[in-house]
This record gives structure tokens, sequence and C-alpha cells, in this order.
């Protein structure tokens, strides 16, 4: 009689790393069964069965209260307002000294206040930065109005200055300049003042003023009157926050 024999490649090796993988596990559950306990954790078992277990009559307190009349569940105190339950016993385990918690939440508050203290910070830094932005945007465009305002004197001058027969301005920078100039010799004037010294503001007040006291006209209501006595009367100011 024969036997066939299973000839399959790999299956006798599958078969025993198996068999060796189910004596390792039935190995460890007899180590750990066998394990024995530690004594810290033989006392803490100990000490957490006594601490869930109600008093009975074999402590002496407990037997001396039920002597005064006290009964299990009742509150302490003779009118009943006193505690129900033990005050807690918290077991220090650790190795670390006392006040050690203490300066750990201390710590972590004193981290915590840093963290809002520099988000208070940055934020405040940020409000000022956009209004820095606001400001700076306000005045550029403050800015750009007043060169147009400035730029509107300088037009009605050279028309009202010509139609007087004025062919040369005041100050250069009493008409528009003509958009293309020939080169002129910087080094002429180096010691003369140029209209760039003077600010717009500076330029717009004194055309202003050129233009009430020597023609009577007013940039801001658009009008020539007919007198200086026409003017005060008639107009509300010399400035554009006048006229508003």
């Amino acid at each position: 009689l024969l036997v066939r024999q299973d000839v399959r490649p790999g299956l006798p090796m599958v078969r025993r790393v198996k068999e060796a993988i189910q004596k390792e596990e039935k190995q460890k559950e007899a180590n750990e069964k066998n394990r024995q306990k530690s004594i810290k954790e033989e006392e803490k078992e100990r000490r957490d069965l006594v601490l869930k277990s109600a008093l009975g009559n074999e402590n002496k307190g407990f037997a001396l209260l039920q002597k005064m009349g006290y009964k299990s569940g009742q509150a302490l105190g003779r009118s009943g307002e006193g505690i129900v339950e033990p005050i807690p016993l918290n077991i220090k385990t650790g190795l670390s000294g006392l006040g050690h918690e203490e300066l750990k939440k201390r710590k972590a508050e004193e981290k915590l206040e840093n963290y809002r203290k520099k988000v208070h910070m940055r934020r405040q830094a940020n409000e000022q930065a956009a209004d820095q932005f606001r400001l700076r945007f306000k005045n550029k465009q403050e800015e750009r109005k007043m060169e147009g305002d400035l730029r509107k004197s300088q037009r009605a001058c050279q028309q009202l200055d010509m139609q007087k027969d004025i062919d040369v301005p005041k100050e250069p920078w009493y008409w528009l300049e003509p958009e293309e100039e020939d080169e002129k010799d910087e080094n002429d004037n180096e010691d003369e003042p140029t209209s760039s010294d003077i600010s717009v503001s500076e330029k717009l007040h004194i055309l202003t003023a050129y233009l009430r006291e020597h023609h009577f006209y007013c940039i801001w209501c658009g009008t020539t009157y007919e007198d200086s006595e026409d003017l005060s009367s008639n107009c509300p100011g010399d400035s554009a926050a006048d006229h508003d």
C-alpha cells in the first residue's frame, strides 16, 4: 500500500512557523499568570481595597460613633450639618518633593500668561501697523488733492495774469511749467532757493493769497469778484475747509 505524501513546497515550513507562534503565545500567558506582583503593586491593591470598603464595627472610631447614636450614611453633627463621606485620602506615590506639583502648576500658569501677553502684544502691533497704513493712505490722498488744487490755482493764475498783460509770473512756480523745457545749468542757481524748498501746502497758501489780493479771485468758489470788498463780503474764506 503506497501512502501519498504531500510534496507541495513550503507547507512543512508554514506548519512549523504556526506551531512556534502558538507555543510562544502559550508561554507568554503562562509567564503572565506566574508573574509575581511587586511590593508596591500589592500595597496599592490592599490600600485601594481598604479605601473602597466602608468602615465596620471593628473600627474603634466607628464603634464609638455608633454608641452615640450615629447611623451609617448619616451626616455628622448634632443637627446633621456635617459631612457624610470621609475626607478623601490623597497618597503621594511619586519621588518628587513636597510642593513640586504646586510649582509645576504655577509654572504652567506663568507660561500661559506669557503666551497671552505675546498674543496681546502681537495684536496691538498689528493694529498699530494698520492704523499707520490708514494714516499714510489718508495723508497720501490729502497730498494728491492738494497737488490738484495747486495745479488748478497755477492754471487760474496764468490765465488771469495774461489777461492783465503779465508775461512773466511773480514766481516761476506761480504758473504751470511747460511740459518741455530747455536744460538749465544747475550750477548757476546753487545758492538760490528753488520751488522744491517750499512745500505744496505753502505754495497753495501763498498762491491763494496772491489770487485774492491781485485778481480778487477765489479758486474754491471759482469766481472773480469786483473788488476786495466784494470778495470779503461774499467769499466764505481762503481755504477749502472754509468753503465746506
